[in-house]
C-alpha cells in the first residue's frame, strides 16, 4: 500500500491507474477505523480494480465545543488494518492541503434543505463542512465509485443530492451498517463510552427495532411513536437529539401513501454522541 500526503503526488499515481483503464474507489474517513470502515473497503474492492482511502479529520464539520481536537488520530494503527485489508492507495492530507487559504474564508459547498433537518438542526454548519469535504476529495481523487456507510443515512442522502445537482460523474454507493453483537452501531465515538454506558448504548438501537415492529403491526401515529420512543431513551439514561419517522428518499414528513420509510435517532450519552437508523418498507 502507498501513502501519499500531497495532491501531486496523489494525481500522478492516480493518473498512472487511469492510463491502464483501472476503474478507482474512493473511500474517504477520518481515520480511528473499525470493521465498518473496513466493510467499505471490503465492498470497494468488489467495484473496482483500484482502491484509495483517506484520512482526514476535517476541521469545518466540528461546531464550537464538539471534539475536533480531542478526535482520536491512530494513522499508525490505522494504515496497518487497511494494509491487510488490501487498500491501494492511503492519502493523509494536512489542513493545509485541503484548505490553501484557510477554514475562515474559504469556497464551501452546501446542500439546501436536506443540511438543515436532524443532525442539521442539532449540528449546526455540519453538512456544509461535509459538503464542502467531499467535494475536493472527489475533485482530487476523481474516482469512478465511492462508498460510504448507511449508518450515516443523512449524510448520504445529502452527498447522492450533491453528485447530483454538480453533475459529479460518480457513483455512489451506501454500504449496511456494521453492527455489534449486541446492536450497537460501530463509530469511532464509541470509544467514548464508559463500560457502563456501553453496556447501556445497543437500547438506541432497539428502540428503532421497537418502533418498526409497531408500525408492521399497524400502529400509524408517527407523531405518538416517536414521542414514546424519546421518553424511553430519556428513561435509559440517553439525551436524545431527535427521534424520527420519515420518508426514506428525501426525509421528508411521511404521508399515508409513503410506503418506505427510514427511523433516525441520535441520541447523546455521557460524552459520546450517538447516530443510528433503521428502513422498512410497508
Amino acid at each position: 500500500m502507498d501513502v501519499e500526503q500531497t495532491i501531486p503526488a496523489l494525481r500522478e499515481r492516480l493518473q498512472r491507474w487511469r492510463d491502464s483503464k483501472s476503474r478507482i474507489a474512493l473511500v474517504p474517513t477520518m481515520g480511528n477505523l473499525h470493521a465498518g470502515h473496513l466493510a467499505l473497503v471490503e465492498r470497494a474492492r468488489e467495484l473496482a480494480d483500484r482502491v484509495v482511502v483517506t484520512i482526514f479529520v476535517n476541521p469545518t464539520q466540528f461546531g464550537a465545543g464538539e471534539d475536533f481536537s480531542s478526535y482520536p488520530r491512530t494513522l499508525q494503527r490505522d494504515r496497518a488494518l487497511l494494509e491487510r485489508a488490501g487498500t491501494d492507495l492511503l492519502f493523509t492530507p494536512e489542513v493545509e492541503t485541503l484548505y490553501p487559504g484557510g477554514t475562515e474564508e474559504t469556497t464551501y459547498v452546501e446542500v439546501p434543505g436536506l443540511s438543515d433537518l436532524l443532525c442539521g438542526a442539532s449540528r449546526p454548519g455540519h453538512f456544509r463542512g461535509v459538503a464542502t469535504v467531499v467535494s475536493k476529495l472527489f475533485l482530487t481523487v476523481q474516482p469512478d465509485v465511492a462508498l460510504f456507510g448507511e449508518k450515516d443515512y443523512q449524510q448520504l442522502l445529502i452527498i447522492r443530492r450533491m453528485v447530483r445537482d454538480l453533475c459529479f460523474p460518480i457513483e455512489i454507493v451506501g454500504v449496511p451498517t456494521v453492527r455489534d453483537a449486541d446492536g450497537l452501531a460501530l463509530s469511532s465515538r464509541n470509544g467514548y463510552l464508559t463500560p457502563e454506558q456501553r453496556r447501556k448504548a445497543s437500547r438506541l438501537y432497539h428502540s428503532l427495532v421497537r418502533c418498526k415492529e409497531r408500525i408492521r403491526a399497524g400502529e400509524r401515529d408517527y407523531a405518538l411513536l416517536t414521542t414514546r420512543a424519546m421518553e424511553e431513551l430519556r428513561d435509559a439514561g440517553f439525551q436524545p437529539d431527535y427521534f424520527e419517522i420519515r420518508r426514506a428518499a428525501d426525509l421528508a414528513e411521511p404521508g399515508s401513501g409513503d410506503h418506505h420509510l427510514v427511523i433516525l435517532a441520535a441520541a447523546r450519552l455521557g460524552e459520546a454522541r450517538l447516530i443510528d437508523n433503521i428502513t422498512l418498507s410497508l
